[in-house]
């Protein structure tokens, strides 16, 4: 199960980061200018917009069809990406990829919710995102070897690949919201839903420190590789980089696992992303007073901050939809949707401030950490679903 789940969340960082690699091909080739991050930014909106539908539809209709319609779209989007003959026309098709991504990717948390609740959920997504970061390991590197092999295009070509062994996975996997548990799906119900969020503290809390921890994660995907590049001379070591970042946070996920068994969810979520805060507000700081830093250093910050703040988001995921197991699809959906669209827009901000300088990068970062943790604070530990905000 745990595999499975991975497994549909890797499809969407699939989307995102074995692109990466190939934006100065694909900027050689469609003449994208210096508007590359667009190709992640519109795949992310799409993946935000996407939320809105699949998770009322999901506790209507039930989890496996809506995944299943949602990879069938992913895989179009991606086959279209590979054969677009535009900039223009690549943005669409990213969007449209980023929309069929949203429901493998939004629905997992609820499926695990249909089977999981409290601490044992927030293990079961701490493990669930140790699993899933394989694929930000793997697929830069895979990205690498595909463009030393041939064209971009077949880097898409790939991603189309796996969305299909996504597709059979799913259709035997089964279904994990019985028939007596689905909700019909009218604006009432998805009204109702918004409603119940505003007024339980612990869910809103949770869903605000996510926006903003969300924008600070994508600051680093839409631009670590313009960084790399532009700013330190490094494209070509992007890839294995990348990897190193990730390879870095497996291990502290599954020692956090334990932890959280031991000591709770809430409390590992918040010296997770507690440190990262620390870690962030640390070197804007230094960035402002003495000035940007060089490769070595920034990169060390990077591992910390990127690493904390990926330990502590599952969980926070988790503590959000604890109170919300009757509203699990529509709550999910929703707590991606904030996330990806309010938090991409937020993180865009910053990605256009930044050209030969790490500075922007590290304030802004900081900035969406702090107020982050501050909800992530206020959210308290949300014991009962009357906790009133």
């Amino acid at each position: 199960m745990i595999a499975y789940l991975a497994f549909l969340g890797m499809l969407m960082a699939t989307g995102i980061d074995i692109a990466l690699p190939a934006f100065d091909e694909i900027n050689a080739d469609l003449d994208a200018g210096s508007r590359e991050s667009l190709i992640v930014t519109l795949y992310v909106m799409g993946a935000a917009v996407g939320q809105l539908v699949v998770g009322p539809v999901s506790d209507w209709a039930g989890r496996r069809v809506t995944v299943l319609g949602g990879l069938v779209l992913y895989i179009v989007g991606a086959v279209v990406s590979a054969l677009a003959p535009s900039y223009v026309l690549l943005l669409v098709a990213r969007f449209a990829w980023g929309l069929g991504a949203a429901a493998p990717m939004g629905l997992r948390n609820a499926i695990a919710r249909d089977l999981y609740s409290g601490d044992a959920m927030a293990r079961v997504a701490t493990i669930m995102m140790a699993v899933f970061l394989l694929g930000p390991v793997f697929t830069p590197l895979i990205g690498d070897v595909i463009l030393s092999l041939g064209s971009w295009r077949f880097v898409f070509w790939f991603a189309a690949a796996l969305g299909i062994v996504a597709l059979a996975w799913a259709a035997r996997f089964g279904e994990t919201l019985p028939p007596e548990r689905r909700r019909p799906l009218a604006v009432a119900e998805f009204a109702k839903a918004v409603r119940r969020i505003g007024r339980t503290r612990v869910t809103l809390g949770h869903l605000l420190a996510n926006v903003f921890f969300s924008a600070a994660f994508f600051i680093f995907l839409g631009s670590s590789q313009p960084v790399f590049d532009r700013v330190f001379g490094r494209a070509d070591q992007f890839a294995v980089w990348f990897a190193v970042l990730g390879l870095c946070t497996i291990p502290l996920l599954i020692i956090n696992n334990g932890l959280i068994k031991r000591f709770g969810g809430r409390r590992m979520s918040l010296l997770a992303s507690g440190v990262s805060t620390t870690a962030s507000v640390a070197a804007a700081g230094w960035a402002l007073a003495v000035g940007p830093p060089s490769f070595w250093p920034w990169y060390v910050w990077l591992i910390v901050a990127t690493s904390f703040v990926t330990l502590a988001t599952p969980v926070i995921s988790a503590l959000a939809l604890d109170p919300m197991g009757d509203l699990a699809g529509t709550v999910s959906s929703l707590l991606y949707f904030t996330g990806f669209a309010i938090g991409a827009l937020l993180a865009a901000l910053v990605d256009a401030r930044i050209e030969a300088s790490v500075t922007p990068f590290l304030v802004g970062f900081a900035i969406f950490m702090v107020i982050g943790y501050a909800f992530q604070m206020w959210a308290g530990a949300g014991a009962a679903d009357t906790d009133r905000a």
